[in-house]
């Protein structure tokens, strides 16, 4: 009886105990993109304790993000990053030689000194999120705050124009960029359950120095002069540098080589897997594509205001609505993404660029100024919304181990729509005499990269149900080695059967 018994016995021992043993486990940063399961959850995915980790049978335990603790102080460093950067970006134009101040022509090449740094900012994205895959988040953020205070400080004692363009359109916004981006990657070390309520607070801090920090220029520069006031400015710097240093990284390298050295292969220094998830293909192209008119109202309504409402209208207002109304969306948005699950976090930027593309279209249309700032403050709540979740759906799409490339790519496309939309709308101005057409036509493509990001949950659900199907079929080839589902053990004579020795 026990003869008869005994190869059943074997051959469930040896199911059980044999087929893990096949397929061993990698860790979570060689899985490729479509494959780890991190992008479901924004998170990096180790083994579970008492698994096999590799072909050493090492056990690599989950990793679990803190939530709190020293991420709070990141949060409060990149707050500052943010705030400090993009606050005294906005305010460049204050930040030009004074002998400008009564030529229009000068005006008109003064303001490239700004549009210059900010389109900068963003078209060194691409290259920054390879140097943070390299050096990490810390190395990265501190040295692009230096080299942005060696910028900032280099301004200070130019008196023409020519040099500024470099100094602080060059110098200073590379800088900026290497120290910005860090801060979004670095959230996702600490937090993923919060890591929509930490980034619109973080992202807030740009709405706080948006608002207060035009008081403080004028007064600097009316007291200071235009030297002083970008020495003063120069503390700001300082401080981003010290808070780079808070950037303590908690999640390996993607970039570092598994020996530890420095020199990783291509495929690693340029990380190409991003691009083989269409759910982030869609979002690359379709967030550039409706930013072609978002932009627009940004600069051109002050203008739009004097020419319909009077030079005496209190336009100031309806930037102090914008201004408040986004820090409050980022803050109100970013908790509500908390409570969405994984991509679905789209949908809400789908929301701001209907919204915004409808309120940019409405601005011709209000022959009141009240019109005006009921619409502005719609604009700047759902503004705060797009800004806020860009990193949590980046995290959703590619995971934490491929997220800082993920973004700057998307930065850097983010930069040519950034340029080129407001200069289309200023061309249709002076062929036309108004900025109606304008204003409509900018509220189309918002629009259209909306619908465009609706794709994406799709192809999403279209990958896992791929996924899935893959891995029935290779349990269905492992299970089915016989016929009859049974795995053959040892023969009478004591040799054992290939599935064994394989084993």
């Amino acid at each position: 009886m026990t003869e008869g018994t005994d190869p059943e016995r074997a051959a469930a021992a040896g199911t059980s105990t044999a087929l893990p043993a096949e397929g061993p486990a990698r860790k979570a940063e060689d899985q490729p993109l479509d494959e780890d399961g991190s992008r479901e959850n924004g998170g990096s995915r180790g083994t579970p304790p008492g698994s096999a980790g590799g072909a050493d049978g090492a056990a690599e335990p989950e990793f679990v993000h803190p939530e709190g603790g020293w991420g709070w102080v990141v949060m409060l460093a990149a707050m500052w990053c943010n705030g400090s950067e993009f606050g005294t970006g906005a305010d460049s134009g204050a930040c030009t030689p004074p002998c400008v101040s009564q030529d229009e022509d000068l005006k008109f090449k003064t303001s490239w000194v700004g549009s210059l740094s900010m389109g900068m900012i963003f078209f060194c994205s691409p290259v920054v999120s390879i140097f943070t895959d390299l050096f990490g988040c810390r190395m990265t953020a501190v040295a692009g705050a230096a080299v942005g205070l060696v910028g900032l400080f280099a301004s200070s004692f130019v008196s023409s124009l020519g040099p500024m363009y470099f100094t602080y359109g060059i110098v200073f916004a590379c800088g900026c960029s290497f120290a910005y981006q860090p801060s979004l990657v670095i959230l996702g070390h600490y937090f993923k359950k919060r890591l929509g309520l930490v980034n619109g607070m973080v992202t807030a801090g740009s709405s706080v120095f948006t608002i207060a920090l035009p008081f403080l220029m004028s007064q600097l520069l009316q007291r200071l002069g235009l030297h002083h006031t970008l020495r003063v400015l120069c503390v700001f710097m300082l401080l981003l540098l010290l808070a780079s240093l808070t950037y303590k990284p908690l999640l390996p390298q993607p970039g570092r080589s598994k020996s530890g050295g420095r020199c990783p292969p291509m495929s690693k220094v340029f990380n190409v897997k991003i691009w083989k998830s269409l759910g982030y293909r869609i979002w690359a192209f379709g967030i550039p594509a409706a930013l072609y008119g978002y932009f627009v109202p940004y600069v051109h309504l002050m203008k739009h205001v004097e020419e319909k409402f009077g030079k005496d209208a209190n336009k100031e207002v309806l930037l102090m609505c914008i201004g408040i109304t986004s820090g409050v969306g980022r803050l109100i948005f970013g908790r509500v993404a908390d409570y969405v699950p994984g991509v679905n976090k789209v949908y809400l930027q789908v929301s701001s660029f209907v919204v915004i593309g409808l309120m940019s279209m409405m601005i011709p249309l209000c022959d009141i100024f009240g019109g005006l700032i009921a619409v502005c403050l719609l604009m700047g709540l759902f503004d705060g919304c797009f800004i806020c979740i860009m990193a949590p759906i980046a995290f959703e799409l590619v995971g934490s181990q491929n997220v800082s490339q993920a973004i700057g790519f998307l930065l850097g496309m983010m930069s040519v729509p950034m340029t080129v939309g407001p200069p289309i709308a200023g061309f249709l101005r002076d062929r036309l005499g108004s900025y109606d057409v304008a204003f409509y036509l900018a509220g189309i493509p918002p629009l259209i990269g909306g619908a465009v990001l609706c794709f994406i949950p799709w192809a999403e659900r279209r990958k896992r149900r791929q996924q899935q199907e893959a891995a029935g079929d290779t349990a269905e080839k492992m299970l089915g080695a016989k016929p009859n589902g049974a795995f053959p053990v040892e023969g009478a004579g004591g040799e054992k059967t290939d599935h064994e020795s394989a084993v």
